[in-house]
């Protein structure tokens, strides 16, 4: 299989993830602002969650970008990251069904742990298949990044069982540091 399928794949998978989080969303029952105000909450998660997948599609394509070959590890790695990210929608839908409930709360930050890690197991995946001086694994290097975005997750899954919003603030930070792509790439091309 050559690289340009499985990132079309993977483009088509991660349609069909954005499209479920928008149909899974609810409508307001009213026209009135009290009744989109009550729709925010799950409006934001939405929001953060659309970013979220966004940036780990934007940050595949450049990590296909520099890839010169895939094999059956990487394409059983694509898929591991494919299924975490498929859970999303479904950890919206449990956080506003519960209204935000802890335990939801840090399932959402759980995913996108798993998430993250998939996305480290592409990347060593392709970095293993394509060489230890492929242009991946010169710009990847040690990947502080990760380490440090995995450390807050951690922090916020706990914070979860605390105060729920303030685990929400953290993965919208999370999500901040990764919105702008990875620049390490884009040096090495």
């Amino acid at each position: 299989m050559s690289k340009q399928r499985l990132e079309a794949f993977t483009d088509g998978v991660i349609a069909i993830i954005i499209t479920i989080m928008v149909l899974d969303m609810k409508v307001p029952q009213g026209a009135d602002l009290s009744t989109v105000r009550s729709a925010l909450p799950v409006f934001l998660a939405y929001a953060l969650s659309f970013a979220n997948v966004g940036i780990f599609w934007n940050n595949h394509h450049h990590m296909l970008h520099v890839t010169e070959r895939i094999n059956g590890m990487v394409l059983w790695a694509n898929l591991f990251l494919l299924f975490w990210l498929s859970l999303v929608p479904f950890m919206i839908r449990w956080m506003d069904d519960t209204h935000f409930a802890s335990l939801p709360t840090a399932g959402y930050g759980g995913v996108l742990v798993l998430c993250s890690i998939s996305y480290i197991l592409l990347e060593r995946a392709i970095i293993k298949c394509n060489g230890p001086n492929s242009k991946l694994a010169r710009a990847v290097g040690g990947d502080l990044k990760s380490k440090v975005s995995l450390l807050i997750y951690v922090m916020a899954i706990l914070l979860a069982f605390v105060r729920p919003w303030l685990a929400i603030v953290l993965y919208a930070v999370i999500a901040m540091l990764w919105f702008i792509p990875d620049r390490r790439i884009e040096r090495v091309v």
